[in-house]
């Protein structure tokens, strides 16, 4: 909590009123007077309808609001940041208390510097006396919502308490059972009491539909359900859905799972406590209603049932197992599945993968919707011809992730190598192999068939052609190259394109030249303050022209005399 105003007490009418007003005022227009708040506790509401945040936070605050409205001594006092009266009225027309008059600008603006608000959703709250409690309101009603009454910082810590002993004595019911529901529900809403869980494997499945890679992973995970369900293993899965729509939230009944209610407030209180931080998450919960994994999806989508019962030492030994396949790892492992032994050419012709053995591959995910991609794919294109030239051991194999064949011709026709065929099964293996999260993507495969790097894209950006073959071994070379080659520039330099002040020799991934717009790597006389980059050439070239010319001035005609500003003969 802050402590710059928590404890500080204030007058109710000194801080809420003007010299020409002692009310406030409803959203029917209806005036209410700052002497009835006396013996109230209060919460000041910064917000406004134009913040994303504060329109999610505000329906968490009118639910408590509502169910603390009939003690009688609380109240909330909308403090808003919106800029005009229209979004004012409409954004507090939906607000069931009350609001500082949106004419009165000079009092609001007076609440925003006397609480220190920095950001919206904000909420003070005080007690009986004027006294802050608090000015983590939001996060305090996000939290534990009616449970955080009185709002005192005992109250508080005796939830944090009560929240540490859940976490010591976790089981099945303190995760999943809240106040108000001791069940959990089937696709067709019957009702299923927690406690038919206990004793189970369970996964709490995170989920929003809406989010591709929660969508995604929702049918592997049906898919390794139903396999479980089959060999009879005591397994459930709880779907606890984040999604805001209801048509989304049905949509995670991939499998005749069992999920928390559609938008029960035990869904935002659990990601907080498993300390959420990716979609999807499996945080699996043992049979002893202890956590034995804190996110198994990795697992699940890499293994399926093989990563059953989800312990970290099951999972642990599976990545033992990986580390061996990955050691033994051959072109044919990565590309062959089993009738599945060919890639395409551009003329359709099929392409044994035998054949490519001993090269170096380039496995290039991509697609014609990317805009990124269709910028990077020039680019490989030109770098590919200039390998080629050279090296023949050496190819790329476009793996599509287009919506239609289409599609892909389209963008194929614009690429000189290889491909898998559109709709290739291989494809969600080796997007799940290399772990592609998003596009364009390019992985190399050294002659043995072992995995150089995941990374190869960044190193054609910054190298080019030069970057062949993508091993440590020649990074360190092109290291080594780019060290020499700065060892008789200046590190700081003046330029009549940026005099105000002076470049520095900086190491640049890449950024265009400010001189003569080309892209440019590796080095450049930098500006961070101004982001103005000049290539170590462009930089140079004044500098070069003038030694130039001061070596031609020095240099005096035969048979002349020059004595500074005038020349005569001898």
């Amino acid at each position: 909590m802050s402590e710059t105003i928590n404890g500080d007490s204030h007058d109710f009418n000194s801080l809420l009123s003007s010299s020409d007003r002692d009310f406030l005022v409803r959203n029917n227009a209806d005036q209410v007077k700052i002497d009835s708040l006396k013996g109230k506790k209060l919460g000041l509401y910064f917000s406004a309808s134009w913040c994303g945040p504060c329109r999610r936070f505000t329906p968490d605050l009118i639910e408590v609001y509502s169910e603390l409205s009939k003690k009688g001594d609380f109240e909330v006092i909308f403090v808003s940041a919106d800029e005009d009266e229209e979004s004012f009225n409409g954004y507090f027309s939906k607000m069931p208390w009350l609001a500082i008059p949106f004419s009165d600008s000079e009092t609001r603006k007076t609440l925003d510097e006397k609480f220190k608000v920095m950001g919206i959703p904000h909420l003070v709250l005080l007690d009986e006396h004027g006294k802050v409690l608090t000015d983590e309101g939001v996060e305090i009603i996000r939290e534990y919502g009616v449970e955080g009454y009185p709002f005192t910082s005992e109250k508080i810590q005796e939830l944090k308490d009560f929240e540490e002993k859940a976490r010591k004595e976790q089981s099945i019911e303190t995760i999943l059972v809240s106040r108000s529901r001791n069940y959990v529900v089937t696709s067709d809403g019957n009702k299923v009491p927690v406690s038919e869980l206990e004793g189970k494997t369970v996964g709490l499945c995170f989920s929003a539909s809406s989010f591709k890679p929660s969508a995604d992973f929702t049918p592997k995970l049906a898919e390794v359900y139903k396999k479980l369900k089959e060999k009879g293993k005591n397994f459930e899965v709880v779907i606890i859905s984040l999604e805001d729509e209801e048509e989304s939230f049905k949509e995670s009944f991939a499998a005749p799972w069992l999920a928390l209610p559609f938008k029960d407030k035990s869904c935002e209180k659990l990601a907080r406590y498993f300390e959420l931080s990716t979609l999807p998450t499996v945080v699996i919960i043992g049979p002893d209603g202890k956590t034995l994994h804190p996110n198994a999806a990795d697992a699940i989508e890499e293994h399926g049932v093989e990563a059953y019962p989800f312990t970290p030492e099951k999972i642990a030994e599976l990545k033992e197992i990986e580390k061996a396949k990955e050691a033994a790892q051959t072109l044919e492992s990565v590309l062959i599945s089993g009738d599945l032994d060919y890639v395409i050419g551009k003329d359709g012709a099929k392409v044994k993968v035998t054949d490519l053995v001993g090269k170096t591959v380039l496995l290039y995910f991509s697609a014609h919707w990317c805009p990124p991609c269709r910028g990077f794919t020039p680019k490989l294109a030109e770098v590919y011809k200039k390998i080629k030239e050279k090296y023949e051991a050496f190819e790329v194999v476009f793996i599509s992730s287009d919506r239609d064949q289409t599609s892909f011709e389209e963008y194929y026709s614009e690429m000189p190598w290889l491909a898998l065929p559109f709709g290739d099964a291989r494809k969600s293996s080796l997007s799940r192999k290399f772990k592609v999260q998003g596009i364009p993507k390019l992985v190399a495969i050294g002659p043995t068939g072992q995995t150089v790097t995941t990374e190869a894209r960044n190193l054609v950006i910054a190298h080019g052609a030069d970057a062949y073959p993508f091993t440590e071994e020649r990074l360190k070379e092109i290291e080594a190259q780019y060290e020499e080659m700065a060892k008789e520039w200046p590190q700081k330099l003046k330029h009549q394109l940026h005099e105000e002040h002076e470049l520095e020799l900086t190491r640049r991934g890449s950024f265009v030249c400010d001189k003569c717009g080309e892209q440019g790597g590796v080095w450049s006389f930098y500006c961070g303050e101004c982001d103005f980059d000049l290539h170590p050439k462009c930089a140079l070239e004044k500098d070069n022209e003038t030694k130039a010319d001061a070596e031609e001035e020095g240099k005096t005609k035969e048979g002349w005399v020059c004595d500074g500003e005038v020349c005569t003969r001898a």
